[in-house]
Parts: C-alpha cells; sequence; structure tokens
C-alpha cells in the first residue's frame, strides 16, 4: 500500500506542476493581451508583426507564395467542335420547303402529310439527318455552303428563311440541301453543259459566304449534281436528248469550269446521273417509281463526252432522272 500510495501521489503532483505551468502561461497572455487592448500603438505593433508573418510564408520568393502559372500563347482550340460537343445527338428531320424555309422535327418523320406551309408555299425535299449532322447546300451560283443541323429552327411553324444562316445572293437558289458524309465523290454539271468530278471534302466551307466550286458567270448557272457511285455517266438536255459516256471522260478538280458534257444548239443541260453499267441506269418516273434499263437497252445513248445524244424514248418528259445525291 505504502508503494502505492507513493505512486499515486506522484502523479497526482505531476499533474498539479502541468496545471501550474499553464495557470502561469494564461496569467502571461492575459497580461500581455490586457496590454495591447490598452495600447493603440501595441495593436498596431501586433499588425504589423502579423503581417510580417504572412509576408514570410506567402512571399512571392517562398514555396507557398511563389507564382504556380506562367503566361504564355494561348493554345489554338477548334471552337466549332467545342460547340458541337455540347450538341446532344439526336435524330431529326429536315423539312425544306419550295420557297427556301427550313426546320427540322423531331425522329425520323416519314408521314409529312400533316405539314402546315405558308401561302404558295409547299413541300419541296425532306431527308433524315441527326443534330449533330452537318448540311451541304449546292446553288445556282456554284457555291456550297455549310449548315450546322443543330442551329436550324424547331419543327414549330413554317421555320425560318435558309438565307438567314448563309449569305447566298438573292439571284441564286437553291440547287441540292444534303446530310455532308465526307469522302464521297459528286457530279456537277451547269446550265451550258460543263461541269466535273469533285471531292465531296473540296465542298466543305469555313464561312457564311460559301465555297465557290463549280465557276459560273450569268445567264449560266449551276444546275445538276449527283453522286459517283459506278463507272458510267448519263447526260440529258432540255431538248429530250441523252448521251451516255465513260466516266473516266470527266475530270476530277477541286474548282473551275469543267469540261463540256453534251454539246447543245438550242437547248441547255436538265439533270445528269452516273451508275454501274452492269446494273443499267435507274430513275424515277412522274409517280415516284423505280424505272430501269439494261446495258444493252442503252446500247443506242452510248457515246463519247460532248455528243449531242439522241432522243430519250422511254425516259421521262421532265428531263430528270430524280437521283441527286444519294
Amino acid at each position: 500500500d505504502a508503494i502505492l500510495n507513493m505512486r499515486l501521489r506522484s502523479l497526482r503532483k505531476l499533474e498539479e506542476m502541468e496545471i501550474r505551468t499553464e495557470d502561469k502561461n494564461l496569467r502571461s497572455e492575459l497580461k500581455g493581451i490586457k496590454a495591447i487592448l490598452g495600447s493603440e500603438a501595441e495593436q498596431w505593433s501586433k499588425v504589423g508583426e502579423q503581417v510580417r508573418k504572412v509576408r514570410d510564408i506567402f512571399g512571392p520568393k517562398t514555396p507557398l507564395g511563389k507564382r504556380r502559372t506562367q503566361f504564355a500563347d494561348a493554345p489554338e482550340h477548334d471552337l466549332a467542335a467545342i460547340e458541337e460537343a455540347f450538341v446532344e445527338r439526336e435524330p431529326v428531320t429536315v423539312v425544306v420547303s419550295d420557297k427556301g424555309w427550313v426546320r427540322t422535327l423531331k425522329g425520323h418523320v416519314a408521314d409529312l402529310s400533316g405539314l402546315a406551309f405558308k401561302t404558295d408555299d409547299k413541300l419541296d425535299q425532306a431527308f433524315f439527318a441527326e443534330t449533330t449532322s452537318k448540311l451541304l447546300l449546292f446553288a445556282t451560283n456554284g457555291k456550297f455552303y455549310s449548315l450546322d443541323v443543330a442551329k436550324l429552327p424547331g419543327g414549330r411553324g413554317h421555320g425560318e428563311p435558309i438565307r438567314m444562316f448563309i449569305d447566298m445572293e438573292q439571284d441564286a437558289a437553291i440547287v441540292s440541301l444534303f446530310v455532308n458524309k465526307g469522302g464521297r465523290k459528286f457530279l456537277i454539271g451547269s446550265h451550258e453543259g460543263q461541269g466535273f468530278v469533285v471531292n465531296e471534302d473540296d465542298c466543305v466551307g469555313n464561312t457564311r459566304k460559301g465555297k465557290q466550286v463549280l465557276n459560273v458567270e450569268m445567264p449560266n448557272e449551276a444546275w445538276a449534281i449527283t453522286t459517283v457511285t459506278g463507272d458510267t455517266v448519263a447526260v440529258i438536255g432540255t431538248n429530250h436528248k441523252m448521251v451516255i459516256f465513260p466516266i473516266d471522260q470527266v475530270p476530277e478538280m477541286a474548282r473551275g469550269r469543267g469540261v463540256r458534257l453534251q454539246k447543245y444548239t438550242s437547248a441547255a443541260l436538265s439533270d445528269v446521273a452516273t451508275f454501274d453499267s452492269k446494273a443499267g441506269l435507274t430513275w424515277k418516273d412522274s409517280a415516284g417509281r423505280d424505272q430501269a434499263m439494261s446495258w444493252k437497252e442503252l446500247s443506242d445513248w452510248r457515246g463519247n463526252r460532248a455528243d449531242a445524244g439522241r432522243l430519250a424514248h422511254g425516259l421521262p418528259k421532265s428531263n430528270k432522272f430524280g437521283r441527286g445525291v444519294e
């Protein structure tokens, strides 16, 4: 018991010493605080001391205070790609009226019979796309214009004029509007019968003013476009004459007037089409039905580029193949 009592007494003695030391420190601190509160000079002295401590810790040369960023030229960013990244990918139907008004409908809508249009206007074309799609517009001035589907107005109302999204001249009109897929080749032709093959990637522009591809001067206009899908070209004129020739007779260019596709005396180019000679030529009649002629049946119209051609018996009187961009 004596030994145990001695140890407990020693522990209590140590605890008493710690309490007395803490009391001494607190009294000293209290004395200092009262001295600061009683003297404005002491207060400012304390403020200065604390400011110096902060400077020593966060000064410009200390690990915490030195600059971690640097000045440099801002890196280049693809703003279009950044903007596109914020667009939610959803299916839409692009609707274009005969007067050039455009709008989009949510989803892929096949039945458009219930759509309303402005007075003296009607449906010109409609096709499926996505909100992230890019469109290419080929105009009679020979230019290609790029449009973002996400920026087109929704299906409510009649839409907006397509000229609000591009700087197309007032005397220019739409030849074709389609989804830009990239990698395809197009055969384009002017009303006077000149044309060439152009890569789809060479048609894409970055400005509202468009990209000049087919060089035309009024009264001549860009008139026809079709996707290159075979080894043979068919050209039909307003005189209902058609000529067929190998596509390798047409040069591939990025821009220019092109070469003569068909010879005319008092007529002009109406439409162009390309096809595989093994499969034959197909077109749509006035009722929208698919019609076709085999390579053997097309023997009367085979020739060379710049030939006048022969009357196209059996083909639509509209002188249109109805193929366009596929």
